[in-house]
């Protein structure tokens, strides 16, 4: 099987080599991030991490010892700069050339940024996407401070529960007209408005952001409405890219993101990928999905097949945040739902049920895990009960999978 080199030190590129080992590959693997720190779980960093309540060293997937105790060679902290197919190596900066037989790619994603005319270049304007990232930002949350987040999404509606928590002012404005509108139902997104609105936030939908304000720090911005406001500073949560300049330069073949088979191939059948740069596959075209579970999943079918598997990868996708005291946990994808069936659960709990004619396509469960662990069963078998059961409080859940 010769040397497997495996650029990207996130979760799936830790998925995939640790799987390329409990699977018996013997041979020599190296794995590459541009991180200094590794591989790390992303979520937290925008809650507990934010929030102070987790540690470091609890945000490793594993012990840094694992790798070495698993003779993974964990090269950290420098760029990689070049594919060559032809020789079969990739270069980092520094010159350091690395020969391999099969490489993957799970080189993951980046945070879209404001661009420098509108101000994106201030100091103060801030990301949320690496540890970096937050370490740099965590000294600006105290209490009183006046941010801005730019971005309604979930990633901006995480870190403005954060603020709020630890007692920031926060504005919070999202172009389009609605909060969470390219991921989320309409009810959906009426929950999160409220539950932000309670706390404090003050949510303006429909509202772009002109400009920041500033003379090197920015210390205001200018909306679409002509408001000022006065900042002590910004955070931007408008989505993030698939890391392909790699790919790209290398020659390698993509479709919003570095396009691969149903195996993980890539254009090249000696390179391969995963992760939130990896398109594949799904149903009758193809999709990339930004997820941890995604990440785990896919990373691993790879090792699989860099093994010989011949395994497809046959996504089921799961999602989830947590706000204030609000746990929202999502199964399935709900491209093309023509209606919400929503289920009342006990206290504050309720869920959104998307369907396509008769078919369930996904639902959004709040503070209501027993639906979302039924809704999620029935979607990947494929499952579609009437709306009238699942809107009736008194079925079964749990009958509706025996069904």
């Amino acid at each position: 099987m010769g040397d497997v080199v495996v650029i990207g030190a996130g979760q799936a590129g830790a998925a995939l080599v640790a799987r390329l080992r409990k699977q018996g590959f013997e041979g020599k693997i190296t794995l590459i991030g541009d991180d200094p720190a590794p591989p790390y779980q992303r979520p937290p960093l925008s809650k507990a991490y934010l929030l102070g309540e987790m540690t470091q060293e609890r945000l490793l997937l594993r012990p840094e010892s694992f790798y070495a105790d698993n003779d993974i060679d964990l090269k950290l902290g420098t760029s990689t700069i070049s594919i060559d197919r032809a020789a079969r190596t990739v270069t980092r900066e520094g010159g350091d050339v690395i020969p391999y037989d099969q490489l993957a790619l799970t080189t993951g994603s980046t945070a879209r940024r404001l661009p420098a005319e509108v101000g994106g270049d201030l100091d103060g304007v801030f990301t949320l996407r690496t540890l970096h990232d937050v370490d740099t930002m965590a000294p600006h949350f105290v209490r009183d401070a006046r941010v801005l987040i730019v971005g309604g999404g979930y990633i901006g509606l995480e870190a403005a529960a954060v603020a709020s928590k630890l007692g920031l002012k926060v504005t919070l404005v999202e172009a389009s007209d609605r909060i969470l509108k390219r991921v989320a139902a309409p009810e959906t997104s009426d929950y999160f408005r409220d539950l932000h609105t309670r706390h404090g936030v003050n949510l303006k939908e429909g509202t772009g952001l002109k400009r920041l304000l500033g003379d090197g720090k920015v210390t205001g911005a200018e909306l679409s409405t002509g408001e000022v406001l006065e900042l002590d500073f910004v955070l931007v949560g408008v989505g993030i890219i698939p890391c392909e300049g790699l790919a790209r330069d290398a020659g390698l073949e993509l479709d919003n993101g570095i396009k691969s088979d149903a195996y993980g191939r890539t254009s090249d059948p000696s390179i391969w990928a995963a992760g939130d740069c990896a398109s594949f596959p799904w149903k009758n075209g193809r999709i990339r999905l930004e997820s941890v579970g995604n990440a785990i999943d896919q990373a691993e079918v790879v090792a699989d097949n860099i093994l010989g598997a011949e395994r497809p990868y046959v996504a089921a996708p799961w999602f989830w945040s947590d706000q204030y005291t609000v746990k929202l946990q999502i199964a399935g994808l709900n491209t093309g739902y023509d209606r919400i069936v929503t289920r009342q659960g006990p206290g504050d709990s309720v869920s959104y049920w998307y369907y396509a004619g008769d078919t369930l396509l996904a639902l959004d469960a709040m503070n209501d895990p027993r639906s979302y662990m039924v809704g999620k069963r029935l979607i990947e078998m494929g499952k579609s009960p009437h709306p009238d059961a699942i809107r009736d409080t008194q079925t079964d859940l749990k009958a509706l999978l025996k069904a």
